[in-house]
């Protein structure tokens, strides 16, 4: 009688198979999170401003911009993260590694003014969507973005996975927030669905606008971060199955994570069309959009603009605030203290404030320093992903050095094009 009470016993505590669909679904779940963190520079307050501004003057002529940008940002974090998972290392300490001191120094110098120059653009984000929501005024809600940013990496100390789930919760809200202002617009699908396959320039405008969009997608902060980001799945004695295995889990998160962050943009895109151009209107900046939407759409359609305005500044800033620990640290091997390293970074913002300068110039200049920055994230890391002595099984095969090169090529060209534009005054 007590064998058989024992045997049940024994069958009760039998774990479950591993070829079970629970315990797949569970296994592939673990790595969903480091691609949510990255998507969150997709969808910054900048890029607010740029896909109102193009909707608002060409209808839905440029949404295949949006498209197109969202694959070369899928390509390149893809990158990233291969770096990563392959090396065991971020992208700034494998080039500590394989670069000298001096090239070194100079990597992390411009990738602090880039830093910087983010952080610049999401804390206005959240500054903005606080003044706009609230009434605040800009320098109080200056201090209090400041405030709650600490807060969001502060929560760091808990784990990453703790973060990611706080930054998912905020991508949720702007997702949600766009949902709702694609409700209320009722845009019309067929002509949004057309011009998202079919590219199209209107005119000389259209292609200024068109290399703005495309040209500031792409930020080189998060192609350093992450490579950092996959490490609290990756293991030092990885086989490369395991490794690949890996590397094809981190894609899936990657794929979900920015086609999440493509219909954010492109409803951003699709509504200003819907609700501004349809109206006659031509909208620069974001107070305007704000302004203009509760007349045009009602009082709920303001305010969820607001909220995901917010949300898309606090979260692009306290991903800005980790990118630069990886920064930092990776190329000179320096550690500052977090609250000093975010409170010198958030200082010229509030300077910017504080003198009253134009938030939306404040923007466009944010942009033109990080298309400085964008190829010395992108190059070096292409030249390290193609060495097989770096990257072993991983290692970049032809036909993706020729896709990688190209598309570094198109975005250093437009930026390029984007900086001389902005220099000669045409943007």
């Amino acid at each position: 009688m007590s064998e058989g009470i024992n045997l049940s016993k024994t069958s009760l505590t039998l774990p479950l198979p591993k070829d079970t669909w629970l315990v797949k679904v569970k296994g592939r779940l673990k790595y969903i999170g480091p691609a949510f963190i990255v998507s969150v520079a997709y969808i910054d307050p900048g890029n607010f401003a740029t896909n109102i501004s193009g909707g608002s003057q060409f209808n839905y002529n440029l949404v295949w911009v949006i498209l197109w940008s969202n694959l070369m940002a899928i390509f390149l974090q893809s990158m990233s993260a291969k770096l990563g998972i392959a090396t065991g290392h971020n992208l700034p300490e494998m080039c500590s590694k394989v670069f000298s001191k001096k090239t070194n120094w100079f990597f992390w110098l411009e990738a602090e003014f880039a830093a910087m120059a983010t952080d610049l653009a999401e804390f206005l984000g959240g500054t903005l969507g606080l003044y706009l929501l609230f009434h605040i005024p800009m320098i109080y809600a200056g201090l209090l973005t400041g405030v709650l940013t600490f807060l969001i990496v502060y929560m760091e100390k808990y784990g990453q996975r703790v973060v990611e789930w706080i930054i998912g919760a905020l991508v949720a809200v702007i997702t949600i927030g766009y949902t709702i202002e694609l409700f209320l617009a009722k845009p019309d699908w067929t002509q949004a669905g057309m011009h998202t396959l079919i590219p199209s320039l209107p005119n000389g405008e259209a292609v200024l606008l068109a290399v703005g969009m495309l040209g500031a997608t792409v930020m080189p902060h998060v192609i350093y971060l992450h490579s950092q980001l996959v490490q609290t799945r990756n293991k030092k004695d990885y086989t490369d199955e395991q490794k690949r295995n890996h590397l094809r889990m981190e894609r899936i998160d990657i794929a979900i994570a920015m086609n999440i962050a493509f219909i954010v943009n492109a409803a951003m895109v699709i509504v200003s069309a819907a609700v501004f151009f349809r109206n006659g209107m031509v909208v620069d900046t974001i107070e305007q959009a704000h302004k203009s939407l509760e007349p045009l759409l009602g009082p709920l359609s303001s305010g969820v603009f607001g909220i995901a305005l917010l949300a898309s500044g606090l979260s692009s800033s306290a991903v800005g605030t980790m990118a630069g620990q990886t920064i930092m640290k990776g190329f000179v091997g320096l550690t500052i203290p977090i609250n000093l390293r975010r409170l010198i970074t958030m200082t010229p913002a509030l300077i910017i404030i504080a003198l009253g300068v134009n938030p939306m110039s404040a923007l466009v200049i944010s942009q033109v320093v990080l298309s400085f920055a964008l190829p010395f994230a992108i190059v070096p890391m292409l030249w390290i992903t193609s060495r097989k002595d770096l990257m072993g099984s991983l290692v970049n095969q032809p036909l993706t050095k020729v896709a990688g090169w190209v598309i570094t090529s198109v975005i250093v060209g437009l930026n390029t094009v984007l900086l001389y534009l902005t220099f000669t005054g045409n943007v």
